[in-house]
């Protein structure tokens, strides 16, 4: 008598013959028969690209058909990463710009401020720097000695800072202040895309880590554009599922694509070299140069510096820090907010070492805060005020250790450090000069705004 033929591979009159046990010979079984059906799928894709091409001639499918097909089919394959990635060609050999964003409202005058102050003696006697071991800049100001880890920096003329960053748009919501600086305007002005994207933009196409947020989501100022890519680490980018499944679908993913004139077949092909470059280096593994060592937010930076020294040509890039938030226990001398920004430059510092002075000449970093915080002290603490500053590493020499206008404590406006210095200005100009901008297209970045550059670059 004839045995009967298992549905799941008719071509196979006994399952197990697949695999040592009637689970894995099942699974094995519809595996292949996943196999047969992608290839279907592929030759359906072939036939519709002919009748393609027979419609410059009146005749067959429409392109308007035949574009409903496809995405419906490639919505079911791909993920979510490969149909975000934007089209890959070449990298452009104008360097890498990271943004770091502080959320909560960093205290700039607790980094940095004018020395021996009468203002700030008189108004937050608890969170002066201290004279004796503060870290001299331009202008009478000193830097906190928190920021030790970047002296050879600054003394290099690669660090520098910018008091009283603000913009008129701003107020003392954390939320609604985080999405004006990171959209680069209010919503309504900027149509929800964020400021990095619109940036990405004008530097046209690149590779698919073109812009990368280092976590878990993007942070609004790399929304819009569908072109980021957001991840934990360099490992954490790869196609979720059981492993062994993982390659071959990689593989009928690209086999899917190959060949077809398809509207999604670039940002696929980026995806998949997405992949492929993040396996392989994974697979490889990371040692830090200089004997490295990366502690706390410094860890994200370390995976930049992964993909940086990995080839991944990185145009722009974002890392989050929270915690600064301080209403209370602020201590700057030492206490909480000294060893939060001695944490952040201690990762900088890593950072800029393990790329060594050849890959840092192309690298800027810029740290941002939503806002400041108030002149006075409250307690133990600082409450949320406007005039923030900005921090600036670069391996291009800047033009100063103090860069922008300061016009003192006399005019404060509400308690506040006042707008010296307009936060999309110092943005775009920092971006500007790492990426050779004009004025023009710098303005095109944020929408409804009045361009005036600040001197960072020597």
């Amino acid at each position: 008598m004839e045995k009967p033929v298992n549905s799941l591979h008719p071509q196979v009159p006994d399952l197990l013959r697949l695999g040592p046990n009637r689970f894995e010979a099942a699974l094995r079984a519809e595996a292949m028969v996943v196999k047969e059906e992608q290839k279907a799928v592929r030759d359906r894709y072939l036939e519709l690209s002919r009748q393609e091409d027979e419609q410059e001639e009146g005749r067959g499918v429409t392109r308007r058909r035949f574009f409903v097909g496809a995405a419906a089919t490639t919505t079911a394959l791909a993920t979510s990463q490969f149909i975000t990635t934007q089209a890959s060609f070449a990298a452009t050999p104008t360097g890498t710009l990271i943004h770091v964003f502080l959320y909560g409202g960093a205290d700039a005058l607790s980094l940095f401020a004018p020395m021996d102050d009468a203002t700030l003696n008189r108004v937050r006697p608890s969170f002066t720097l201290a004279t004796n071991t503060s870290i001299p800049l331009d202008r009478g100001f000193g830097l906190n000695e928190s920021f030790a880890p970047l002296k050879k920096y600054l003394d290099a003329g690669q660090l520098a800072f910018i008091p009283g960053v603000s913009d008129r748009r701003l107020d003392r919501s954390h939320f609604a202040a985080q999405d004006t600086c990171q959209l680069g305007g209010l919503p309504a002005e900027t149509g929800g895309m964020g400021w990095l994207t619109n940036l990405a933009d004008k530097l046209g196409p690149g590779t698919a880590f073109r812009a990368v947020g280092i976590g878990s989501t993007l942070p609004r100022s790399l929304v819009g554009g569908g072109g980021a890519l957001a991840l934990n680490s360099v490992a954490s980018l790869n196609v979720n599922g059981d492993g062994k499944y993982k390659q071959p679908t990689v593989d009928a993913i690209k086999t899917l694509f190959t060949g077809v004139d398809h509207p999604i077949a670039t940002p696929v092909k980026a995806g998949i070299d997405a992949l492929t470059l993040a396996s392989k280096l994974a697979t490889e593994g990371y040692t830090p140069a200089n004997s490295v060592k990366y502690t706390g937010v410094g860890n994200a930076f370390k995976e930049l510096a992964q993909l940086i020294k990995g080839g991944a040509n990185v145009r722009i890039a974002t890392i989050g820090m929270g915690g600064w938030d301080t209403h209370e226990n602020q201590g700057t001398r030492g206490g909480y907010v000294a060893q939060h920004f001695g944490e952040l430059a201690a990762g900088m510092a890593a950072f800029f070492d393990d790329l060594g002075p050849d890959l840092a000449t192309n690298v800027t970093v810029m740290v941002s805060s939503e806002f400041g915080r108030r002149v006075a002290q409250n307690g133990t603490g600082t409450d949320h005020g406007h005039g923030g500053g900005v921090i600036c590493l670069s391996g291009k020499k800047l033009a100063g250790k103090l860069l922008g206008n300061w016009t003192g404590f006399d005019t404060l406006v509400n308690g506040d450090v006042p707008e010296m210095n307009n936060m999309f200005s110092v943005f775009g100009s920092i971006a500007q000069g790492r990426f050779g901008l004009t004025d023009a297209e710098v303005g095109q970045i944020f929408p409804r705004q009045t361009y005036t550059p600040v001197k960072i670059y020597a």
